[in-house]
């Protein structure tokens, strides 16, 4: 994988501060990983003792629920870093990473990181704007999961997926998710979205094959959402 001065991937995160003497370095300390498609990052509750930049691929953020199941409570693609929170507030993660994809991420270690916060303030503020985008973001998700329903939720979350994360060449949505996964990020039961899936499917908002999922009336869809 490249060094840190030439990766353009660190634009997209609180990296994007350093200066080029703090990239080197940070380069000469970083550990490069390939993860395969359904591998772990890090479980929940485990003590990651730095972060991860996503230099590519997509993962799912999970967090296990009382009755044993997992829920999804974000996809993180390239550009972003995994493990802020929990490396300033010095706790186990609380949520789980999983490949969705086979993706190229980079290990950076809690003692350099830290040593960013002290001698770089514009570092301290990108880290802290993130967090801030992270609660506010899981408040919106809080407001949503109360007060839309299961078929606007549904209709949100496949146009987030379209703008977000972009389309195959034939124009299927390029994450493909499991029904269970996407139940998951609605907040249903499986049973549920697969129906509501069929009905979009019927109502020509969107075409299925298989795990593929075509939008075929955008506008229709955010009609829905609102």
């Amino acid at each position: 994988m490249s060094k840190c001065e030439q990766c353009i991937v660190r634009e997209f995160s609180s990296l994007k501060a350093l200066t080029k003497d703090e990239l080197i370095k940070l380069s000469d300390c970083k550990t490069s990983l390939i993860i395969k498609k359904g591998e772990v990052i890090f479980e929940e509750g485990e003590n990651v003792n730095g972060i991860y930049c996503i230099k590519d691929g997509i993962c799912k953020l999970t967090k296990l629920s009382a009755n044993g199941k997992d829920h999804i409570v974000k996809l993180v693609t390239k550009g972003e870093l995994l493990g802020q929170r929990s490396m300033i507030s010095d706790e186990p993660v609380n949520l789980s990473a999983v490949a969705l994809e086979d993706m190229q991420v980079c290990f950076i270690p809690k003692s350099e990181v830290m040593g960013y916060f002290d001698k770089n303030n514009q570092f301290s503020m990108n880290v802290m704007k993130t967090i801030c985008g992270d609660l506010k973001e899981a408040d919106d998700h809080m407001v949503n999961l109360a007060q839309k329903t299961v078929k606007e939720r549904l209709a949100e979350t496949l146009l987030y997926l379209n703008d977000t994360f972009g389309k195959n060449e034939d124009n299927s949505l390029k994450v493909q998710l499991s029904r269970d996964e996407l139940a998951s990020i609605i907040g249903t039961a499986t049973e549920s979205c697969i129906r509501l899936l069929s009905d979009f499917n019927k109502l020509g908002l969107i075409e299925l094959t298989g795990k593929k999922i075509v939008l075929k009336d955008i506008t229709k869809l955010k009609k829905l959402a609102e």
